[in-house]
């Protein structure tokens, strides 16, 4: 069995199949997951504190002040943004493992697409706060601040990566364990992100 040295590039885990022939999984995939695990964990208490939350409440004290809704239609833009860039984000995958040079491109598109998604929900944000939805205004402003608003944490931190991701691909250093790890943190922030849509803006 060829011993790889822990001083290089890319870490691995063997992890052994029974009946199947050993795989080599990359440690930085392997931690990501494990990472996403508790953040599903994490974003699922908010979600329902809010559930709870906005089921034991009355209704009036439930709503936005002065009448304001939260704005369904915009953020159904963005998020068509945000799909978009995980499907280029694939595309780029593929690329990458074809060792097509216009993985450079499709991940810098990608990367482009999700950042205008979290530009345009913080527009939405200064709109909002400029009407007096803040955290204090009301308790739906208060969790939708602290659930989005965590979100676009994630959102930021994933971009992030996908950018030193397309910086290393471009001067041709992107190990693969390093690029599964960046899709799998955006593939997340993508797939919470529907869920996050239709419990708190409905």
């Amino acid at each position: 069995m060829t011993v790889i040295p822990l001083t290089t590039v890319e870490q691995t885990v063997r992890v052994a199949r029974p009946g199947a022939r050993r795989e080599v999984v990359p440690s930085g995939l392997l931690g990501m997951v494990i990472f996403v695990g508790t953040e599903i964990m994490f974003f699922a208490g908010l979600i329902s504190a809010f559930t709870i939350s906005k089921a034991g409440a009355p209704r009036d004290a439930w709503n936005l002040p002065a009448g304001q809704v939260l704005p369904l239609a915009s953020t159904a833009v963005n998020t068509v943004a945000l799909f978009a860039s995980s499907a280029l984000l694939w595309v780029a995958g593929r690329q990458y493992r074809a060792r097509s040079s216009a993985a450079v491109q499709t991940l810098l598109a990608a990367t482009s697409l999700g950042a205008l998604f979290v530009m345009l929900q913080g527009r939405e944000w200064v709109g909002l706060i400029g009407h007096g939805v803040t955290l204090r205004s009301s308790a739906l402003g208060a969790f939708f601040y602290v659930i989005v608003g965590t979100h676009a944490v994630h959102a930021v931190a994933a971009l992030a990566g996908l950018g030193v991701a397309w910086w290393r691909l471009r001067a041709g250093r992107l190990s693969y364990g390093f690029f599964l790890g960046a899709q799998t943190f955006w593939y997340f922030v993508v797939l919470i992100w529907p869920v996050i849509y239709a419990r708190v803006y409905f």
